[in-house]
């Protein structure tokens, strides 16, 4: 029995939970290294195309695609800030190719099979998002390509590969400017030149949460399913990843003794089943002080502006925030950060600094 076709969003929508090769050059933890994407599904006749979708893979197959579509937003809107901020990530900047990619082992317990079955992830890592402005995007990878080689190389397949694969790119992204690749699509093998792209090497999350809340800790930036739905516009999106980034930048976490703990809340909230009971109360972090998100506030703005978003809108989302979530929510954003008067104050005046440089046409350097 071949496999019920699924509705186009889901059929377009596969994602993956465990980890990604976003592939920078280095051992830092890559960029959007986390969370659930999609490929589109492969066509190549190289790998045994799944036949049996029982009801309980369906479910968790739409289940992933629900979460894909979040994560492909979240991806979208983080591209800009990450690629046109990479001179003020400094430290924090890394070589990138722009993609991410998987296999069916990528996925944990019963959605293996689900994506197996239901999508046709084999045993080749396959593209499952490429960023925009990206070298990967500027080359043509699309998702869905399965990955055979890097520089020459061949590339790991089964159930490590996407843990060992970041051991192959990294060593050739270091010393090269581009990197040769051979891809298989819709049956046919194919070769790129990928050029290599400098950005801000964070991770981008999504939180498989309902709470109204962003995390951050010194490598990733993560938005909960439930913040995101609050947001009205990308604008607001981008001021959430913009103000995790800030936070990052500035030594935040490290400073404010909290990267432990929400490190442990982000690795919890990235899995397709997170153990919510983690949310109860402030689950365990401590408010971020007055000077310390004003500050924060001031370099988003600047990170926004730079990435081409609107950054008037950034005043009255805070106000919006803060008036329907406000402290006395313990497991929300504003619980974290509690000076909604200074951060609106400091939020008005960086606003303005910005425009006027704007007007001037001076570089938006904070």
């Amino acid at each position: 029995m071949r496999a019920p076709h699924l509705r186009p969003a889901a059929s377009l929508s596969l994602m993956a939970v465990g980890i990604a090769v976003f592939l920078t050059g280095c051992t830092t933890p890559p960029v959007m290294q986390q969370g659930p994407v999609a490929p589109a599904p492969a066509t190549s006749t190289t790998e045994p195309e799944a036949q049996v979708l029982t009801p309980r893979m369906a479910q968790e197959a739409e289940q992933l695609s629900r979460m894909a579509t979040l994560q492909d937003r979240l991806y979208r809107v983080a591209a800009p800030l990450l690629i046109a901020n990479a001179d003020l990530c400094k430290g924090q900047a890394r070589n990138l190719l722009g993609f991410t990619a998987k296999n069916r082992y990528s996925y944990p317990g019963n959605y293996n099979e689900a994506a197996h079955v239901a999508f046709g992830m084999g045993e080749h890592l396959q593209v499952t998002g490429v960023l925009a402005g990206s070298g990967a995007a500027q080359a043509g990878l699309k998702r869905g390509d399965r990955l055979l080689t890097a520089g020459g190389k061949k590339l790991p397949t089964g159930a490590n590969a996407s843990t060992t694969a970041g051991s192959v790119f990294g060593p050739l992204l270091a010393a090269n400017s581009q990197l040769a690749m051979g891809i298989e699509r819709d049956g046919d093998k194919r070769s790129l030149t990928v050029p290599v792209t400098r950005a801000c090497g964070f991770g981008i999350e999504l939180g498989n949460a309902d709470n109204i809340n962003a995390y951050n800790d010194g490598s990733r930036v993560m938005v909960t399913r439930g913040m995101i739905g609050f947001t009205r516009n990308d604008d607001e999106l981008a001021y959430l990843l913009a103000t995790g980034m800030a936070h990052n930048l500035l030594g935040h976490p490290a400073s404010q003794r909290y990267a432990g703990t929400v490190g442990s809340i982000i690795d919890n909230l990235v899995k397709v089943q997170p153990d919510t009971s983690m949310l109860i109360g402030s689950g365990g972090i401590k408010a971020m002080s007055a000077d310390s998100d004003v500050a924060a506030d001031r370099l988003a703005l600047y990170l926004a502006a730079r990435a081409g978003y609107n950054i008037d809108g950034a005043a009255p989302f805070w106000k919006r925030l803060a008036a329907t979530y406000p402290a006395t929510v313990l497991n929300g954003f504003v619980a974290n950060h509690p000076a909604t008067a200074a951060r609106l104050a400091g939020i008005e005046k960086a606003t303005a600094e910005i425009k006027s440089k704007q007007s001037g046409k001076k570089a938006l350097m904070p």
